[in-house]
């Protein structure tokens, strides 16, 4: 394990890593179906409660990564979780961070899952803060008290994936993945599993968070950390809170890795995209923005596909309705079966002749 060891540890540094507190169950010594783990040492979720993640063995040359998502909160209002909508799941021990809860790619009996013998790691979600957060912060709720939060999305998912690194060695294909939080994120990982797999194809998939065209939110980020501790690749180093956007981690991570393909899916009125553009001060509909960051970047990046499907449902890979939507008479599962064989699969769209897609607003 020698090897693994030493990509465990290089892409700690890489990205704010945490050291375990105590040898981690290896992958040959877990029971068939979904195994938790509990890494301990810098791990934790938003209130200070204890961070897991879970794996499901399987075939050693074919991982599948996926960051789930489940909300963010970055001021008082947003953090604190008695106050209704609450906006993020503060712990890892909640069902929504279960994949035994889950269909889609984690439904290990459909015969269509093109995950099914793949080895699959979940990596949970209990922080608010995109999987890169990297800063406890203190904030004043609306009742005039206080709470900490800790923003350890950026330890939290390291601890998975340095497990990842420990125990499978040479995987031939690894499709990064995450959902809602979780995609925003994604690209940043695809390269540091990249990185730490120079010989694998990567495929990274993101599934529901295409259309934050906000610009930048220098509070925000410098609340969560985000760009406290990313990558030391130049195209990475060069983001700031203060002009970057969520999309620009595509184009950094492209620019450093540009063998890696991206994917990305969406549906044209997510729901839960246009609550959290009202919340980051937008008006907008969900598809303008999204069909301008999709062009964008299918411009800036050779190797980015995405599907754009109708209606008003949040993320893809977590639900069965992977199996149900289609667009253009192309079937997401057949088109996400596609893209983690690694094929150039063409890019999908809801758009009519009107300029816009059914199933949402008019426009």
């Amino acid at each position: 394990m020698i090897k693994a060891t030493l990509l465990a540890a290089a892409a700690s540094l890489a990205l704010g890593g945490t050291a375990f507190a105590e040898p981690l169950t290896s992958i040959d010594d877990m029971s068939d179906g979904w195994n938790t783990i509990k890494p301990g040492g810098d791990t934790k979720c938003a209130m200070g409660t204890p961070y897991s993640f879970h794996v499901k063995p399987g075939a050693r040359e074919k991982v599948m990564v996926f960051l789930n998502g489940g909300g963010a909160c970055w001021a008082g209002q947003t953090c604190d979780a008695n106050v209704e909508p609450t906006t993020y799941v503060p712990m890892a021990e909640l069902p929504h961070n279960d994949p035994r809860t889950r269909g889609g790619a984690f439904a290990q009996d459909n015969p269509e899952n093109p995950f099914s013998a793949w080895t699959q790691l979940f990596v949970s979600y209990c922080t608010g803060d995109v999987h890169i957060g990297a800063n406890d912060k203190t904030y004043t709720k609306p009742d005039g008290s206080e709470i900490t939060i800790h923003h350890r999305g950026k330890a939290n998912t390291m601890a998975a994936l340095g497990w990842l690194f420990d125990n499978v060695t040479a995987p031939k294909t690894v499709f990064v993945s995450g959902g809602s939080a979780g995609a925003v994120s994604s690209p940043v990982y695809a390269g540091v599993v990249q990185e730490a797999y120079p010989e694998a194809e990567v495929i990274q998939f993101a599934g529901g968070a295409g259309g934050y065209r906000v610009g930048a939110n220098p509070e925000l980020s410098e609340n969560l950390g985000i760009y406290t501790d990313l990558p030391d690749w130049p195209s990475m180093q060069a983001l700031s809170a203060e002009t970057s956007s969520f999309d620009d981690f595509y184009v950094a991570t492209a620019t450093q890795f540009p063998q890696i393909k991206f994917r990305q899916f969406n549906t044209a009125y997510d729901s839960v995209q246009k609550q959290f553009l009202t919340l980051l001060g937008s008006d907008s509909e969900v598809y303008p923005l999204l069909k301008a960051n999709l062009d964008d970047l299918a411009t800036d990046i050779e190797n980015f596909r995405s599907f754009t499907a109708s209606g008003t449902f949040h993320t893809l890979l977590r639900f069965d309705e992977m199996y149900t939507f289609e667009a253009e008479g192309v079937r997401a599962v057949d088109w996400v079966r596609d893209a983690a064989a690694g094929k150039d699969v063409a890019s999908v769209t809801c758009a009519n002749d009107e300029g816009g897609c059914t199933g949402g607003p008019v426009e």
